[in-house]
């Protein structure tokens, strides 16, 4: 598997040598068509001057001969570093600077060219001009004029400068060089730039890695560290992957506890059906009070099968296939309802029940369903717990968009150290609820699951022996 560092490094080197690729064949064609422009620039220049010169002396009557412009034809060919030829209308030869015609050429530029002369009065071009020269040159034309008796130009010669092409690439040669030399120094700085970075970022990724399959082979106390405290996304995964442990950590611890709780829940009245069974099939247990104990193992059968249906109805309402249908309801009538159902229970316990509702209905968006199991389960913890001929109380309010929904009974107070405890699972407190053998201790995390997946919330609070329980539903 090919690494980041090693993926990063070549599409950076790629990037970075195509970038360089396309300037450089910008550059070699701009500094070349450049190069070339000028020196045919200067060749015209430099033949218009001395067509103008000889129009001059031809004009002067001066001979093409006199020593005078034989010197200045030198010199102009030495200062621009090009051959000059002065040509007759025909384009033979007349004179011309020495060394630059190929041995044996013939004296004469070819037709074409000196018709072109004529014709356009100029001629620039990249030529040997027939054979003339042994290799290409930069070649410029021009008409040479003189006035005649009535001041009208007639054409007299023409004027050929040609410069060689070896001073014109060994610049462009130079200038390659240089380019090439500098972009190979810059490339190498980016590479090396390049590789400090990618290795700087991918270092931190790969200790992030490590630490994650450390984490998944169980290792659940291991964490990022020299990294969360950075700025940057490094910062950031470090952050979130610390944070992500941590709850999965928790929910590891949870798990672990759940289950210690459910084999713990699952036990006790197993370990208590198998004895009394036992004692009843073994003759331990005399006949007359036979009865009495199939009484428990019956009341102990039904404690499971409570434990069960509450752990199945835990199961689907943590399941992300749960979803919370939402509609309008009468949450005054649900409880109403559930109160009612409960009535056996209420008036076992001979407790009164002090009801302030509203006179309207109190229309809500939820589950009505699970809203009626909250109700039920909150109700039926409140009866359980209240003293016997105590008054429980039920109440809903309306306030802010929220329908306040309330439960009170008096009875002992919970321990405010106890109170964030209460909506954990299997929780039961020694002092208050571990005589009650119909619960399991799942009935208020029940609560607190479907609430939540309304993204609702539910508190409790217990002073002076009266505990009450509030959770809030949204006003439809």
């Amino acid at each position: 598997m090919k690494s980041l560092y090693g993926r990063e490094f070549s599409i950076m080197a790629g990037v970075i040598l195509l970038s360089f690729a396309l300037l450089a064949g910008a550059f070699v064609t701009l500094t070349y068509q450049y190069t070339i422009r000028e020196k045919q620039d200067a060749m015209e220049r430099t033949a218009d001057t001395i067509a103008d010169f000889t129009s001059a002396m031809q004009n002067a009557n001066v001979s093409l001969l006199d020593s005078s412009y034989q010197a200045y034809l030198a010199a102009i060919s030495n200062i621009s570093d090009a051959y000059v030829m002065i040509c007759d209308e025909e384009g033979q030869v007349l004179l011309s600077s020495k060394g630059a015609l190929r041995d044996g050429a013939p004296p004469s530029v070819p037709t074409s060219v000196a018709r072109e002369v004529s014709q356009n009065g100029g001629y620039n071009d990249i030529t040997s001009l027939g054979g003339l020269f042994p290799e290409k040159r930069y070649t410029a034309g021009q008409m040479v004029t003189v006035s005649n008796l009535m001041g009208r130009e007639i054409a007299c010669g023409m004027v050929f400068v040609s410069a060689s092409m070896s001073s014109v690439t060994a610049l462009w040669q130079d200038l390659s060089a240089i380019f090439f030399m500098t972009a190979a120094a810059v490339l190498c700085v980016a590479f090396l730039t390049s590789s400090v970075t990618s290795r700087h970022q991918t270092k931190p990724l790969k200790e992030i890695a490590d630490t994650a399959r450390r984490f998944g082979h169980g290792e659940f106390d291991v964490r990022v560290t020299g990294y969360e405290h950075r700025k940057d996304e490094v910062g950031e995964l470090a952050e979130a992957f610390n944070a992500m442990a941590d709850s999965i950590a928790q929910s590891e611890a949870k798990r672990s506890e759940f289950i210690a709780n459910v084999s713990h829940e699952l036990k006790t009245p197993m370990t208590t059906i198998a004895g009394f069974a036992d004692g009843i099939l073994d003759g331990t247990i005399p006949p007359e009070r036979e009865r009495d104990y199939l009484k428990t193992i019956s009341s102990e059968t039904r404690r499971l099968s409570r434990l069960v249906r509450r752990m199945l109805d835990l199961s689907r309402l943590q399941s992300s296939e749960n979803v919370t249908a939402q509609e309008p309801f009468d949450t005054a009538e649900v409880m109403l309802r559930v109160l009612v159902s409960l009535e056996t229970k209420i008036n076992a316990r001979h407790l009164d029940v002090d009801a302030h509702l509203p006179d309207g209905p109190v229309m809500v968006w939820g589950d009505p369903d699970a809203i009626t199991q909250v109700c039920y389960n909150l109700l039926d913890n409140a009866i359980k717990f209240s003293d016997e001929g105590t008054t429980m109380g039920i109440g809903i309010t309306a306030k802010g968009g929220k329908a306040y929904v309330s439960v009170r009974n008096q009875g002992k107070t919970i321990p405010p150290e106890e109170l964030s405890l209460l909506f954990d699972r299997f929780h039961k407190a020694d002092h208050s609820r571990s005589a009650d053998r119909d619960g399991v201790g799942l009935g208020l995390y029940i609560v607190k699951t479907i609430l939540g997946n309304h993204k609702e919330n539910i508190t409790v609070t217990s002073s002076e022996g009266v505990t009450e329980f509030t959770f809030t539903l949204t006003l439809a």
